[in-house]
């Protein structure tokens, strides 16, 4: 029960980071190169206050949530649902040290005026937000093979296919 629960929880977060992630990259981005540089520069600003909260508590609560199926799991499912956390720590990570530094540059610029450099900083957030993108979604894929896939374990500790006779030891 607990690990269904877990499993859960896991996958709503991840589902919905993934998600916003996606819309953002498909979306939201494309349509920042296509406005003039001070409406790009207001909204992102103004976006960055409410989803820097909403957006880092996803990612904390997918990579807490998959690393704690990862322990109450074994075998393949804990290998998948260990590797979902270490992609959602990614997704965090770039965010933290990439997208973010930026996003306060951008607020800056939002109040003064942009710099001459201004977009190679806008490709570098780009680039940032496409990796974090990508590793969400990928943390997202494991976690739904942990879901789909058919794992039970078998005597001794040793993983078997739902289904199939479990191994056998000598006695």
């Amino acid at each position: 029960m607990r690990v269904r629960l877990v499993k859960g929880v896991a996958l709503t977060a991840t589902g919905l980071l993934a998600g916003a992630f996606g819309y953002g990259a498909v979306n939201l981005a494309p349509t920042f190169w296509a406005v003039p540089l001070e409406m790009r520069l207001s909204f992102h600003a103004e976006l960055m206050k409410m989803n820097s909260p909403v957006m880092q508590t996803a990612m904390v609560t997918a990579m807490l949530s998959s690393l704690g199926l990862a322990v109450l799991t074994r075998g393949r499912e804990r290998q998948l649902a260990g590797g979902a956390s270490l992609l959602t720590l990614g997704s965090l990570l770039i965010t933290r040290f990439g997208n973010v530094p930026i996003n306060a540059r951008i607020k800056e610029w939002a109040v003064t005026s942009a710099p001459s450099d201004h977009a190679e900083f806008l490709h570098r957030w780009d680039l940032y937000n496409q990796l974090r993108t990508a590793t969400a979604i990928a943390a997202l894929v494991l976690l739904v093979i942990t879901a789909v896939g058919r794992f039970e374990e078998g005597r001794g500790g040793r993983e078997t296919e739902q289904g199939s006779a479990p191994a056998t030891t000598a006695a």
